[in-house]
């Protein structure tokens, strides 16, 4: 069955009114906090996401410009930390006004689109489905890396299958990243949602296996926690190697999270 467009949609808008709630009570000092990535604070969490809705929507739209901008950036890759050092000069009513923009229209110009039609991105093409898929996300994860800075802890949804799903389909990205070899190895991986429904990726008899928690995998996978502080049980020499390196998100090789505990 074809992925619903409309009903990711519709969950991409739901996930971005959870962070919108987490931004509307901060004031100036509020969003120049720091937040658990190095160097980052809220600021930067949100016109990270706010540049990306807008690349995302010019790679629907606009795909030829999209690759010719991509091609300027071969020889120095995407630098996140750049990208947000450009955009700290906005104003934190500025820097609403177009998260709120791009994320509106990225909404609108996905909601209708074929969910098989490939466009370009940072790395190989993607279904346009995959890429709205992402979007859900990275705005899940940044809004992690919010809600640790002003102290909320958000109530997981059944939108956690969207991050695991990418989570575990970027297995061979996330070794391919680091010039290592994809190991033919499968691995199965069982997570408990939210609702106490179990969802299953991989062979069932697959000796390589991960169970434990969704949001436990989604925090590691996006690499906003340690493996040391989940609840997740790794069996197999794959599946430990997998998890050291997992990383769900595009560019980069992500040096991932000190542990919280010792």
């Amino acid at each position: 069955m074809a992925p619903d467009m409309h009903r990711l949609a519709d969950d991409l808008a739901a996930e971005t009114a959870v962070l919108r709630a987490l931004l509307a009570p901060l004031d100036d000092a509020g969003w120049d906090a720091p937040t658990p990535a190095e160097g980052w604070a809220v600021r930067d969490q949100v016109s990270h996401l706010a540049h990306f809705d807008a690349a995302a929507v010019q790679s629907a739209t606009e795909p030829d410009a999209f690759r010719a901008a991509l091609a300027e950036l071969t020889g120095s890759g995407i630098d996140p930390d750049a990208i947000a050092a450009g955009y700290r000069g906005l104003e934190p009513s500025a820097l609403i006004a177009w998260f709120d923009d791009a994320r509106e229209r990225l909404v609108a110009v996905f909601r209708d689109l074929d969910p098989g039609v490939r466009v370009p991105w940072y790395g190989p093409p993607m279904s346009a489905a995959s890429s709205l898929t992402a979007r859900i996300m990275e705005t899940w994860a940044h809004g992690q890396d919010v809600a640790d800075t002003v102290g909320v802890t958000r109530e997981p949804t059944g939108r956690l299958r969207h991050v695991a799903h990418i989570g575990v389909r970027a297995l061979p990205f996330s070794y391919l990243l680091r010039d290592r070899p994809v190991p033919e190895v499968p691995v199965r991986v069982e997570l408990t949602a939210p609702s106490g429904q179990t969802w299953e990726w991989g062979p069932e008899d697959a000796a390589d296996r991960v169970t434990g928690p969704a949001l436990d995998f989604c925090l590691l996978v996006t690499q906003r926690r340690h493996r040391d502080d989940t609840a997740l049980r790794i069996t197999g020499p794959v599946a430990t190697e997998w998890l050291t390196i997992a990383q769900a998100f595009a560019g980069v090789p992500g040096g991932g999270r000190k542990p919280l505990t010792t």
